[in-house]
């Protein structure tokens, strides 16, 4: 099996990606640090009482995909669907000492309490969506237990082209989101853009039709491209797919122009809060819902019926004391 490009892998890692195995890796979140720094919660705080400062953001295959999304500001990925699979407590607990190992620097700054820092070293919440889609990495459903056994929660995005998956999964994420950023089959394939399958629009349908039947918290997240996928027809649609979808909650995020989304899109594709405010007022009265809340800084709004915390389990196995930290890595040379 083929392990991650070292060109990939370099530029990852140049962007502070701590790699995990042949293809996972964790890097820390703004929030996490905002967090430390500044005792500032990141949308999810608000929305679902996430503590930032204990999420540790993470994926088991950063350097694969079976999209090629035009708003994805993350790096290209590799041109094969080849996994060496991890083994899930390995995987786990690398990401735990990677995690502890990009927190390393927060814990002589004068600014960061040392208790809030202490507290960091064992992270509380899971977020699985880095980068790649998670949903490839076939022994998730094994490390998503492993982690409520640890008393994590977890929180998995995925793009819900691969429903077989996530119909199979022993063990559900403590909230699953799936990325419905296309309102029909045309902007699908123009925006999503499938690499591998042309029947991904149909897979993707597939999912949104099996979500009412899985016994966890969905959340259906819709990235907003201003002259995209925001018309009031697209709002309609995307409606339709939410009823039959049924979530607990719809996320309206606006799309930012950073990182590689740039080679795809524009200034002009980047709604403001204003835009996303509308956006979710008119969709939630087509969904029986309500807007909940909304975050400025970060460009989302909440819509369901009700606010509930997220449920942390309590664990019934716990870290090593010995688990240590993750050496640090001499990152490999970027080669063009």
């Amino acid at each position: 099996m083929a392990g991650m490009d070292p060109q990939l892998k370099a530029k990852l890692q140049k962007q502070r990606y701590h790699i995990v195995g042949e293809h996972g890796g964790v890097k820390t979140c703004h929030w996490t640090k905002e967090s430390l720094l500044r005792d500032r919660q990141c949308y999810k705080g608000k929305f679902y009482g996430v503590e930032s400062h204990n999420c540790m953001q993470m994926s088991p295959v950063v350097d694969q995909c079976n999209l090629a999304c035009t708003y994805c500001w993350r790096e290209p990925h590799m041109d094969t669907l080849e996994l060496t699979d991890q083994d899930p407590l390995d995987l786990l607990y690398e990401s735990v000492r990677a995690q502890r190992r990009l927190l390393s620097g927060f814990g002589g700054n004068p600014k960061v309490p040392r208790e809030k820092w202490l507290d960091a070293q064992n992270p509380k919440h899971v977020a699985i969506s880095l980068n790649g889609e998670p949903t490839l990495y076939t022994r998730l459903s094994e490390y998503m237990d492993l982690c409520h056994k640890h008393g994590m929660t977890t929180m998995l995005v995925t793009n819900g082209t691969l429903p077989k998956v996530l119909e199979k999964l022993d063990t559900l994420p403590t909230q699953l989101y799936v990325s419905v950023d296309a309102p029909n089959k045309q902007v699908f394939d123009d925006v999503c853009r499938p690499k591998y399958n042309h029947g991904a629009w149909e897979q993707f349908e597939k999912t949104i039709d099996l979500l009412p039947s899985l016994d966890t918290r969905i959340v259906c997240r819709h990235t907003l491209m201003k002259g995209i996928n925001m018309s009031d027809e697209h709002i309609s649609q995307f409606a339709a797919l939410d009823n039959r979808a049924d979530p607990d909650f719809i996320e309206n995020k606006g799309y930012v122009f950073v990182g590689h989304s740039r080679e795809n899109l524009s200034m002009e594709n980047m709604p403001s809060h204003d835009d996303i405010m509308e956006f979710s007022n008119k969709i939630a009265p087509l969904t029986e819902r309500e807007v909940l809340s909304d975050s400025r800084p970060s460009r989302v709004a909440l819509v369901g019926r009700e606010i509930s915390p997220i449920p942390v389990p309590e664990p019934t196995m716990f870290f090593p004391e010995d688990l240590g930290i993750a050496p640090s890595v001499k990152h490999l040379p970027i080669v063009s």
